[in-house]
């Protein structure tokens, strides 16, 4: 990383400093004081291995920070090696670390109007630090105070021109990148198409062929050691020549994946051979243009020009034909995604130096290339008060001091590259935004797919980035405005008024939108006066990340501008043990909507029981909507994300992260409407994500025509392969323990029961701890757990397993099977008499002790009673957990019931994510965090670890 610095402010100041006035702090009281600190022990664990991956005791937080949210800082942010005494061991050293760089760079850099001024910002941002109002973005808490490079950015643009110089050093530039666990992204455009020839006369290999390169250098950082993987975008203009190999490139390779899987090749996630698949470490998007978008809806031809001789048409393609095979790669494996090129840089406030031609991996952050963004997110349920009412006055001071550090930040920050460092601090951009909307929506009584929902997003995104905006005025005032405004005074100007007149397309609903979005207008007034007098301190000022682990850090129950996941939820406890909760925002909500205590009570132990609203004791359907997730039975629909995208995106600098899921049924004119009407409703990027598409893939493709000789666009027949899914035992199930002999050689079989009595697990104890057998044994058990939890029946396996012989073999203790072929034969022949019916018992020939007893005197294996009994009411096939039995002594004891929890390493949930896989009976299509092993939830278009806060991405 190359350490570049600022000598300067880049203007001579017209005043002295900016005063400092205090709202949330108290004055002659250190924020530290005012709150009551604790130490805990922090220890994590792969709960799938049982392996510690991190442990720390004794570290200090706030009684009110959750365990989780103590446990991610700790792990994540604290710095030091481990047990010696520089490791930070208390959230005060933390804040400390950074608050005082932010502080110490602000007063050397003018700032601040006095020494008092600057005593009072520390205490502001501590506090707020300390209460969880905001968070800075991780590169802030890994750098800033350290003896490492103060690199504050998470997001990176770079640029790559049409030569082989330029092309190793985008590889190089990326490879640092990644290797200070950022992302970046870049538009590969400028390189010439496989459909030109070179200087010399060969021809072109094209930049699909150069992203081979930049993919495997990606995995090989990933692999080498990376706590996350590789976050890149990779965008090419819909205009390139090569545009259908870039958006078929992805889907070929998930072909791929599919086939060597198919023929017992490790393709999972992180598997051996995983690694022969390329372009598995980008978001492809394609950059598409008003014209393109046009040429699609009016089923014309659309020009793909030359790299080397710019405008030069060079081949016609059918727009809506092309447009189809971006949406059909989508459909088959979620890439590639849209950005929409002309609004993108009609909102560009520097259009005088250089378009905006690509963005960083999430699509947040869209600015000139060879340029960096830091992010900073507010939590939002944080600003309402005791009354339901959004705190305009307490948001909008908020927001002005954490834009002030934003900057700050620039003054003392190191960059990648040198070219980087320098657009970085002539252009200033930040990404302030926030986190928990889909939480404070549901807490006020507003469904995330409704308009009072989008007006109140709207109003308080309005508010936040003018705020912004006039702070970076006032900025401009006292420090001077960004190096390169004069240039651009004018267009950025006139993209302020913009964002001023769009708030005219906001239309309040109730008090609370009413009062930001009046607010809001004051404050973009006062941007355009001011901007005209002072200028701009900064070019861009917002974005909506995904705010994965800053989330957690601030204890938020939703990320970024995402609707809550579910509504049950598991929460860690001191213990280390955790529960399953409904989340707090429900109780708030139905307060807000009216309901007395009790009907409250019942409708949230109904959830708890459920996890869903849908039939709820005294729970008016017409308000299921405040309630709708982003999974579950009431999932919000594709179109609810796009319509609050779209009402937040005309009050952002940047963009917003964010992926558009669609269930497993959605069609490829599904995505290519949402594709469609993401680029009418306004938006500046859209990506897709069609439930399970990276297993499920079309089966046939045919091309129909009206008549001879016509071409159409290929058609994909869209037919659903129906697969198995796991269905995971419940997290406190039905169980039993049998010991048993065989020939002499004993051991204990414990199985568990879903809550209708069928068999889910089984675990089987032979020999010692550590021994051959008892591994074998292990990996069998979990492979057939794993057969019965997607549903192999269980006599299929007794029909295999019974009566196999080896040793050893013989007499057992047990009175129903006397004498086993082997171990395998008896356990398998035990479970069919504890969990099969007598029907499904009698076609394998299994019986009890009793029943062949009966059969000699009586020529049948039942009772006359028995068997008008099983006539009248199949009472034999009743659950396991109406007649259970404990085989400890050998004896059938009807009626007794081992309640000891089965083992945890083979079903159960342990997140959010596999709660809701019990409850919809299905799997949430997610990876596993390679670092802790639970599965991890969406967060904007990445995912994140509830465990240990690792994301997939650059949040």
């Amino acid at each position: 990383m190359t350490e570049t610095k600022t000598a300067s402010r880049s203007t001579t100041p017209a005043s002295s400093g900016l005063p400092v006035r205090r709202v949330f702090s108290t004055e002659g009281v250190h924020p530290y004081d005012e709150v009551t600190w604790q130490r805990r022990d922090v220890v994590q664990k792969n709960w799938r291995t049982g392996e510690v991956v991190f442990e720390q005791r004794g570290v200090e937080f706030p009684d009110f920070w959750s365990v989780n949210a103590s446990t991610i800082v700790t792990n994540k942010y604290f710095r030091g090696a481990l047990g010696t005494p520089a490791r930070e061991d208390s959230l005060k050293t933390l804040i400390d670390r950074v608050v005082k760089t932010y502080v110490r760079a602000g007063q050397d850099n003018g700032y601040f109007a006095s020494a008092k001024d600057a005593k009072v910002y520390s205490e502001e941002l501590t506090w707020l630090l300390v209460h969880q109002y905001f968070s800075f973005n991780s590169p802030v808490w890994f750098n800033v105070g350290t003896t490492s490079p103060q690199q504050v950015s998470a997001c990176f643009i770079l640029s790559v021109d049409d030569s082989m110089e330029s092309i190793l050093n985008w590889y190089t530039e990326e490879g640092f990148i990644f290797k200070g666990g950022s992302g970046a992204g870049v538009n590969i455009s400028r390189i010439r198409s496989s459909k030109e020839l070179l200087s010399s006369g060969g021809t072109a290999s094209g930049p699909v062929s150069f992203m081979r390169g930049a993919d495997a250098s990606a995995g090989t950082i990933k692999s080498g050691g990376a706590t996350r993987r590789a976050a890149k975008m990779v965008v090419l203009d819909v205009d390139h020549p090569d545009i259908e190999e870039f958006v078929e490139t992805k889907a070929r390779e998930e072909d791929k994946i599919r086939a060597l899987r198919d023929a017992g090749f490790d393709m999972e996630i992180g598997g051996r051979d995983m690694a022969s698949v390329q372009y598995q470490n980008a978001n492809n998007s394609v950059r598409v243009s008003d014209t393109f978008m046009t040429a699609v809806e009016k089923g014309t031809t659309f020009g793909l020009t030359s790299r080397v001789e710019p405008g030069k048409v060079i081949d016609e393609v059918d727009a809506r034909q092309l447009f189809g095979k971006i949406a059909h790669a989508a459909w088959e494996c979620a890439d590639p995604g849209l950005q929409y090129d002309d609004t993108i840089n009609a909102w560009h406030t520097d259009p005088n130096t250089g378009r905006i031609n690509a963005s960083n991996p999430c699509s947040e952050y869209m600015s000139l290339d060879n340029s960096s963004c830091n992010l900073a997110s507010l939590n939002l349920l944080k600003f309402v008060g005791a009354d339901e009412v959004f705190d305009v006055a307490r948001f909008t001071r908020a927001v002005e001091i954490v834009i002030t550090a934003m900057d700050i930040s620039i003054c003392f920050a190191d960059f990648p590259t040198e070219s980087i460092g320098q657009t970085t601090r002539d252009f200033r951009q930040l990404g302030i935004g926030y986190a928990n909307l889909g939480a404070l929506l549901m807490a006020m009584g507003l469904g995330y797919d409704s308009e009072g929902g989008r007006n109140l997003a709207a109003a308080i995104t309005s508010l936040m980035t003018g705020v912004a905006y006039r702070r970076s005025a006032e900025l401009a005032a006292v420090v001077g405005p960004y190096n390169g405004y004069a240039a651009n005074a004018e267009p950025h100007q006139a993209v302020m008024r913009k964002h001023r007149d769009a708030n005219n397309d906001v239309h309040p609903l109730h008090t609370n939108d009413t009062a930001v979005l009046t607010a809001a207008r004051a404050e973009w007034d006062r941007v355009v006066e001011l901007g005209a007098e002072n200028g701009f301190r900064n070019a861009q000022a917002s974005v909506l990340a995904p705010t994965g682990t800053i989330g957690f850090m601030m204890d938020c129950d939703t990320t970024g501008i995402e609707p809550d996941f579910s509504l049950v939820k598991f929460k860690k406890m001191v213990d280390g043990s955790s529960m399953q909760i409904v989340n707090q925002t429900v109780p708030r909500a139905l307060t807000n909507l009216g309901y007395s205590t009790s009907d409250a009570d019942q409708i949230v132990a109904w959830i708890a029981e459920h996890g869903s609203v849908i039939g709820a004791p005294h729970l008016d359907k017409a308000h299921y909507e405040v309630f709708d997730c982003a999974m579950g039975e009431r999932a919000i629909a594709p179109m609810g994300h796009v319509r609050m995208m779209a009402a937040v995106q005309p009050f952002l600098s940047g963009a917003i992260s964010k992926t558009v899921n669609l269930p497993e049924s959605a069609t490829v004119e599904d995505i290519a409407d949402v594709y469609m009407q993401s680029w009418k409703l306004g938006l500046k990027a859209v990506a897709v994500y069609r439930d399970n598409c990276k297993v499920g893939q079309p089966l046939s493709v045919e091309t129909t025509g009206d008549k001879a000789g016509d071409k159409k666009e290929p058609e994909p027949e869209v037919r659903i392969e129906y697969r198995p899914r796991r269905q995971r035992l419940p997290k406190s199930r039905l169980g039993r323990t049998t010991s048993f002999q065989v020939a002499g050689a004993g051991g204990y079989l414990t199985t568990g029961a879903y809550n209708d009595g069928r068999l889910g697990e089984i675990f089987l104890k032979l020999g010692k701890q550590g021994s051959t057998l008892a591994g074998a044994m292990d990996a069998f058990s979990i492979a057939i757990s794993i057969g019965l939890q997607y549903g192999v029946p269980l006599e299929s396996f007794v029909q295999k397993f019974a009566n196999m012989k080896f040793e050893p073999a013989g007499m057992t203790d047990d009175s129903d099977i006397r004498i086993a072929q082997s171990i395998i034969d008896y356990i398998f022949r035990r479970l069919a008499l504890d969990y099969l019916s007598f029907d499904e018992r009698a076609e394998l020939g299994i019986y009890t002790s009793a029943e062949r007893a009966h059969y000699v005197e009586t020529g049948s294996y039942l009772s006359e009673e028995d068997e008008a009994e099983l006539i009248d009411s199949e009472s034999l096939k009743e659950t396991p957990a109406d007649r259970v039995r404990v085989h400890e002594d050998g004896a059938a004891q009807p009626g007794l019931f081992d309640p000891t929890p089965a083992p945890e390493h083979v079903g159960g949930a342990h997140t959010s994510a596999e709660l809701l896989e019990e409850q919809l009976g299905r799997e949430v299509d997610a990876p596993l965090c390679m670092t802790c092993g639970t599965k991890m939830r969406p967060s904007g278009s990445c995912y994140v670890c509830e465990g240990c806060g690792s994301t997939s991405g650059c949040s």
